[in-house]
């Protein structure tokens, strides 16, 4: 399988008047064309502001990408000019966000939101583009395209809009398609339809996607391999076959633990006790020690390095005593 997109020692950090933010913390992975990658974890964990970094969205002064590397294709992101990225992004690499209502703009309809991407990128003349964007529209399964291609977003459903999103995303026919919580807010029937549009559409147009998520049933369903993040590490990562079948670090197996169980009665769901730790305050050595009921000594005082085990990588001092190298 051809590798499409690779990252190595993404460290992106935000500087502001309370302190250093190391919202990305040097970060790992690559994503084959046509596979499907999960990035999961709680918020803050550094999931989106990685999909913004590949993006090269971070928002400067404050947001800089202090060191590592973005290849595209085989092409340095991180050398590219703002003119050069602007050719890429919605062309080559598309994004969903998170809230389609706010990520629309409500003055304009969704067909000459849809135009401005393939007159931008392709170079269409606005007939050729209202053509394409009804095809569009009925590629991602809304129904009446000739008419809704007409229609402002308020007139929508939430789950129309996200179809628009991602009609909007795919209509350039990128190579990696970056979805960021793109089921939040949808109910259960309209997040299964969105789910499955997505892996016809990765089918269909083999499309790489990397999907940002908060939800390890949405990862189950569509993705080949997970990445599991917090407070920005890698905890985990793996095909998702490996990392659920034999979860390593206790806080993937305090995310699984905590999944209800429609077949089982209890008093009490599963919790991971303690919060998040204070971005502007990491604790030293394993940033999930203070959580962690099989916290060692060591694990207070070092890192630990993401490490293979049992067929997948995991960041623990109970599968390996590798300490991270540069832990600061």
């Amino acid at each position: 399988m051809e590798q499409l997109l690779e990252v190595k020692g993404l460290k992106t950090y935000f500087f502001t008047e309370e302190g250093v933010a190391k919202s990305v913390d040097g970060i790992d992975f690559a994503l084959d064309k046509g596979k499907t990658l999960g990035i999961v974890g709680e918020s803050g964990c550094g999931k989106s502001v990685t999909s913004l970094s590949v993006m090269r969205l971070v928002a400067e002064p404050v947001g800089k990408i202090v060191s590592g590397e973005i290849r595209f294709g085989g092409e340095d992101l991180l050398a590219k000019s703002e003119k050069d990225m602007q050719a890429i992004r919605g062309n080559r690499i598309s994004m969903i966000f998170q809230e389609p209502m706010t990520s629309l703009n409500p003055v304009f309809t969704v067909g000459n939101q849809i135009n401005e991407v393939l007159k931008l990128h392709q170079g269409m003349t606005t007939q050729q583009a209202t053509l394409k964007s009804i095809e569009m529209l009925r590629l991602v399964g809304i129904p009446l395209p000739e008419k809704r291609v007409h229609e402002y977003p308020h007139q929508l459903s939430g789950g129309m809009r996200q179809r628009v999103m991602i009609a909007m995303a795919l209509a350039c026919n990128p190579a990696l398609l970056i979805a960021d919580e793109p089921t939040t807010a949808l109910d259960v029937t309209i997040q299964a339809q969105i789910l499955e549009l997505m892996k016809d559409l990765k089918d269909r147009l083999g499309t790489a996607i990397m999907l940002i998520t908060h939800d390890l049933g949405v990862v189950a369903e569509v993705a080949d391999e997970v990445m599991v993040m917090y407070a920005g590490k890698v905890v985990e990562h793996g095909e998702v076959s490996a990392v659920f079948a034999n979860p390593l670090h206790p806080y993937t197996l305090g995310l699984l633990a905590s999944i209800p169980d429609i077949h089982e009665e209890v008093e009490r769901l599963e919790t991971i006790e303690g919060l998040v730790p204070n971005v502007y305050a990491m604790p030293s050595g394993c940033r999930f020690a203070p959580r962690c009921k099989h916290a060692m000594e060591k694990c207070t005082q070092h890192q630990p390095a993401l490490t293979e085990s049992k067929g997948h990588k995991v960041r623990c001092f109970l599968h390996s005593d590798a300490v991270e190298e540069d832990a600061q």
